[in-house]
Order: structure tokens, then C-alpha cells, then sequence
């Protein structure tokens, strides 16, 4: 079969390679559709140390369940299934909380075993034994299906920053996870919702969903005014900052009002983690500031049944399709702000 295959920075091959073969207790997909993920760009421009290459890349992903060497699964052959992709070792004391996208040993379909950017998937025997395949049980596309991981990252950070119908909500990063914790956002009662963004042509996009408004950023910070004037000097209740940018997570204080929870969902390159920040803000605006990762299986749960309810707009990501061959496309048309969520099909 054809796969797309990291072997290191800029270096992501589509080339032929064996098909899978099932030792007991997994499970064989024939993948559907599996979007290109942000840190898929990000890996590709930059290598990833924790993957030993070769390593088939693609963790957003829906496919068809074709073979099983699990009597016991939750799932059967012909099942349309998603996938929780995290494998947690299920005993630490993380784990024993809940929290498997903590788990110290934790180890992820793209990571450590092979991902979707190809015809074939093999599910772990592990992964399959702790029910992280869940059925597809309506008619919802599986491109926006494959949304369901993001999104359970997205809810990950919602689930403790409590929005409600009196915040005003900003969002930074106008891509599409930006405009997932929009959308998010207005599924809970935001009063307002308004996302910042460097790139005019990822903010047009926006007008897609239901929010409130657009800014622009720019270098003379005239967003900052802006963001003052949009809450009467006051500043926003939440502020969301999903793009990997010290200088946006600065922002993000300031234009933070009184009491307000802000989120550093985006982490910074391991090259050069620091941003300077007014620190101030935290201690006379008595800010909370949070951060999440990865996501728990209850975040894949939530995304997976809200996606499949149709209250989010999964059909208004997709921006286009393409065949495994042009998956370099893909990667430019997300760094111009062309596309939105570029989904790619191994069966084309």
C-alpha cells in the first residue's frame, strides 16, 4: 500500500510499503478520511524527536473496521469507527484520576505506531482491550468525523474554563482550532465570541461561523485598542490563545479584563519556549491562567457524540479533499491560510 512516511524535518515520502498484518487482539481499519493536523505541519517543518522514523504519519482519522483478531471488541467488522489515540498505561497516578492524556508513559497512533495517512491502519491490541474505538452510528461524513480528535482537544481546554452566557469570549488564531474553540464557545452560551488573527485571509474564513467578529493584528497593536473598545475598557471574560506565538500569548493578557481565565492552548517551539510577559496583569486583574493537552477520553467521548448530533458544524471545516499523493499540497495551502481543514482519502 501507499503511505505517507516521516523520515525526518521536510522529508515526508509517500512510498509503497507492506500492508498490515493483525497479531491477536487488534484490529484492521480501511481509513476514509484523516485531516491534517497543525503538529502533522508542524513535524514536517520541523522533525519531531519523539518519532523514530520511518513512521507513518496521521492521527485524525475515520475508517471502516475490515478485519478483527478481537472476539471481545466493542466494535465489528463493517463499523465505521473513530479512534481515542492515546494509549495510557492505565496505572499511574494520572491515569487512576482520569487524566490518560497525562499518563507518564503515554504513547499515540502517528508517535509510536503507525498513523492514517494510508489505505491501512492497525489498531493496538491495547487500544481495542480499553474500548478507544467508538462506532459511527449516524450519517455524519467520515471527513467530519475525522474532526473528533481536535475537537476532544478543543474540549479538553473547555472543560475548565467554565464559559457561560455573561463572557465575552476572544479567541487568537484563526485556524481551525481557533475556530473550533469559537464555535465551542457559542455552543455555550457566550455572550460574544471574536477571533484575532495576523492573516486577513484566515479571518475571512471565519465568517463561516456563527461569532461575532474579526480583528486583525498587527504590529503597532492597534488590535489591543480595538479589543478594549469591542468591551467598553473592560477586556474580554475569556481569552483563548491557539496559535504557537509568545507575542500572542502577551496579548493575551492584555487584552484579559478583570477576573478573566485565560488559556494557552498552543505550546510554543522547544526551541524557544519563553515569552516575556506583563506579569502584573495576573496579580492586579487577578487572572487565572490555565493550559491544556492532548485530550481525555471523556474529551474524545464529548467531540465524538457532538459531531455525530450535527449541533457542530463539522461540514463547514472540511475546505477540501485531496488524494494521499498531494499531501505536500496540503501543508501549503494551511501555511497561506488558503485552506481551513484539508482532509486527505488513501482510496483516491
Amino acid at each position: 500500500m501507499k503511505a505517507a512516511i516521516y523520515h525526518g524535518k521536510e522529508d515526508l515520502r509517500v512510498e509503497n510499503i507492506a500492508d498490515p498484518s493483525l497479531a491477536e487482539g487488534e484490529i484492521l481499519l480501511a481509513i476514509e478520511a484523516c485531516s491534517v493536523c497543525g503538529t502533522d505541519l508542524r513535524t514536517y517543518r520541523n522533525g519531531d524527536k519523539k518519532i523514530t522514523p520511518p513512521r507513518v504519519l496521521g492521527h485524525e482519522f475515520c475508517g471502516k473496521v475490515i478485519e478483527s483478531r478481537n472476539p471481545s471488541a466493542n466494535v465489528q467488522v463493517g463499523d465505521r469507527v473513530v479512534m481515542y489515540i492515546v494509549l495510557s498505561c492505565g496505572e499511574c497516578k494520572y491515569c487512576r484520576a482520569g487524566r490518560e492524556n497525562l499518563c507518564i508513559s503515554r504513547t499515540t497512533m502517528s508517535y509510536h505506531y503507525d498513523g492514517a495517512f494510508a489505505p491501512y491502519v492497525k489498531v493496538p491490541a491495547r487500544a481495542v482491550q480499553r474500548g478507544s474505538l467508538f462506532k459511527v452510528t449516524t450519517d455524519q461524513s467520515s471527513q467530519q468525523m475525522s474532526l473528533a480528535e481536535p475537537l476532544g482537544c478543543v474540549t479538553n481546554a473547555h472543560t475548565h474554563l467554565g464559559i457561560g452566557l455573561q463572557d465575552r469570549v476572544a479567541v487568537i488564531g484563526a485556524g481551525p482550532i481557533g475556530a473550533m474553540h469559537a464555535v465551542l464557545a457559542r455552543l455555550q452560551g457566550a455572550q460574544s465570541v471574536h477571533l484575532f488573527d495576523i492573516n486577513q485571509k484566515r479571518l475571512d474564513m471565519m465568517t463561516r461561523f456563527d461569532i461575532d467578529g474579526t480583528i486583525l493584528s498587527d504590529q503597532e497593536g492597534s488590535h489591543l485598542a480595538e479589543a478594549l473598545e469591542l468591551t467598553a475598557g473592560e477586556g474580554f471574560d475569556v481569552v483563548i490563545v491557539a496559535v504557537s506565538s509568545a507575542l500572542a500569548q502577551a496579548d493575551a493578557l492584555e487584552i484579559a479584563g478583570k477576573g478573566a481565565r485565560v488559556e494557552f492552548f498552543g505550546g510554543l517551539p522547544k526551541s524557544n519556549p519563553t515569552a516575556l510577559l506583563n506579569t502584573n496583569h495576573l496579580h492586579y486583574k487577578e487572572l487565572m491562567v490555565s493550559g491544556s493537552y492532548s485530550e481525555k477520553i471523556s474529551d474524545f467521548r464529548t467531540a465524538y457524540h457532538l459531531i455525530q448530533s450535527g449541533r457542530f458544524p463539522a461540514d463547514r471545516f472540511i475546505t477540501h479533499e485531496l488524494p494521499l499523493d498531494r499531501i505536500h499540497e496540503a501543508f501549503t495551502m494551511m501555511e497561506s491560510g488558503e485552506a481551513l481543514k484539508v482532509c486527505i482519502n488513501p482510496q483516491l
